[in-house]
Parts: structure tokens; sequence; C-alpha cells
């Protein structure tokens, strides 16, 4: 059986089996790896929000050639999860992969079923809910809110909440009226935050991001994409700032806010060349 497993370990072309064996093995309290073993659910949860928004990246980035062993990293967290299910008795890769499936084609019958696949991506986004909607309430999900999870990164979790409040008609109906709000929540945080405290401060903060993404909703953008576009505008614009101030023959702390904030200009009129 030991042979066999180091076969199977050191097969180039195992694939899926060779990763899980892998798995079984770095997770085996007597052979295995002491780090790997020390880990459960929520140490490695972690890891898998950080894998996904590096898939996620990769996409955006266009990096091709990087984004095969980022799913690789994201697989193997799926892997890692299902290998401590086995060992608690809950679950197994084969049975997270059945469940998926069976999700799958109960959600697609104008796939897999005898419902018309003649019907707009619309019809059937409002099909895929009311689908959706049916598995909440077997669940015993009362309430509108039920099940969005809690773990999601904030900007997402305010979107689906707010996805979730409109199907039932709790929205404003254009965009317009979310920038209005937008610009008073903005307006009562800037002239109110000599009196208030921090914990109101920052939820007042909070209340105009839940705003913004409202924003961001109802102008179909991805509120978590467009901050991490910023980002990364961010970045290359500083770093194009540092290196003119390195053409100089300094650094940004040897500089000040003035000749920064030109620089700024100078990096941003470039890009648009």
């Amino acid at each position: 059986m030991a042979k066999d497993s180091d076969a199977l370990v050191h097969d180039p072309a195992g694939g899926l089996p060779r990763l899980l064996e892998i798995m079984r093995r770095l997770r085996d309290p007597d052979r295995g790896c002491p780090w790997d073993i020390e880990q459960d659910f929520a140490s490695i949860a972690p890891y898998t929000i950080e894998e996904a928004y590096e898939v996620a990246d990769a996409i955006e980035r266009e990096a091709w050639d990087e984004l095969e062993g980022e799913l690789g990293d994201l697989l193997l967290q799926t892997v890692y999860h299902t290998q401590m299910g086995e060992e608690a008795g809950l679950f197994s890769f084969a049975s997270v992969a059945d469940k998926i499936s069976d999700k799958m084609v109960a959600r697609h019958p104008h796939v897999f079923g005898d419902e018309s696949r003649k019907k707009s991506a619309e019809q059937q986004t409002v099909d895929w809910e009311t689908v959706k909607a049916a598995e909440r309430a077997g669940r015993g999900a009362q309430g509108v809110l039920d099940d969005v999870a809690v773990g999601l990164p904030a900007l997402l979790r305010a979107v689906k909440l707010q996805k979730r409040a409109a199907r039932v008609g709790f929205d404003w109906p254009d965009a317009t009226h979310v920038t209005d709000k937008i610009a008073e929540e903005a307006r009562e945080l800037a002239e109110a935050r000599v009196s208030l405290s921090q914990a109101e401060i920052q939820e007042e903060l909070g209340d105009l991001l839940f705003v913004v993404a409202n924003l961001a909703r109802h102008l179909g953008v991805d509120p978590e994409a467009a901050l991490r576009a910023a980002n990364q505008k961010f970045t290359r614009r500083f770093r194009r700032i540092e290196a003119l101030l390195a053409d100089r023959g300094k650094r940004p702390e040897d500089s000040d806010l003035t000749e920064m904030d030109a620089l700024w200009a100078a990096a941003k009129a470039e890009e648009r060349r």
C-alpha cells in the first residue's frame, strides 16, 4: 500500500487522485506534516479566501500564464477542506462533487430536463433565483436575508443583502436616488465628525460605504472589482511617482505633498497619451 501511495504521489500524470493522495499523506497523523496536521476548517478558511482573490486578480490582469497555478492553489483549498471533512466523518471529496453536480442539474432544467432553452438570459436568472428560493425554504430559511453568508467580503455581502431586499421591492427606483443619498451621508459625516465618538464615526462611515455598494449594484458594477482596479491604478501611479523622484535623486520621504501631487498629475497625463 505504501509503495502504491508513493508511486501515485510521484506520478506527474496522476491528476486529481494524486492531489487527493498528497493531501491524505500530508494529514496522516503518523507520517504527515506537523503544520498540516494541526490545521482545521477555521485556520484554513482565510487561505481559501485569499486564493480565490488571487484567481480573480490573475483574471483581471489577464495573466493567463499565472492562472493555471492560481486555480491549482484554489483547488488545493477544496481538497484540504474535504480531507478534513472525511476525517471527521462529515463528507468527502466525492460527496462534495456529487452535491454540486446535483445542484447544477436541478438548477438547469432547460439544459438537463424538459424545459425549453428558448428563453432570455434574464428569464433564466429569474428562474435561477426561484429555484434558489425554494432551496432556502427547504432548509428552513424563512427571512429574506437568511443564509447570506456572514463571512463574505463586506462589499460583496452588502450587494447580496441589497439584491435580496430588492427582490421584495425594498429598493430605490434608480441610481439618482442613490447618489443623492451618498451626498447626504457624506455631508452628514463631514459636518458631524468633530462631535462624534470614534464608534459613531465608524458606524456613519459604514452607512456611507453601504450606500456606495448600492450605487455599484444599480450601475451594474462589481464594487470589489472596482476597488481592486482602483488599488491597482493607485499602485501603478505611485510607483511612477517613485520612478520620477528617483530620476531627481530623491525618494518619497525626501519629497513633499506639493511635489508628489504634481508628479501624480504627470503620471496620469502619461497614461492618457
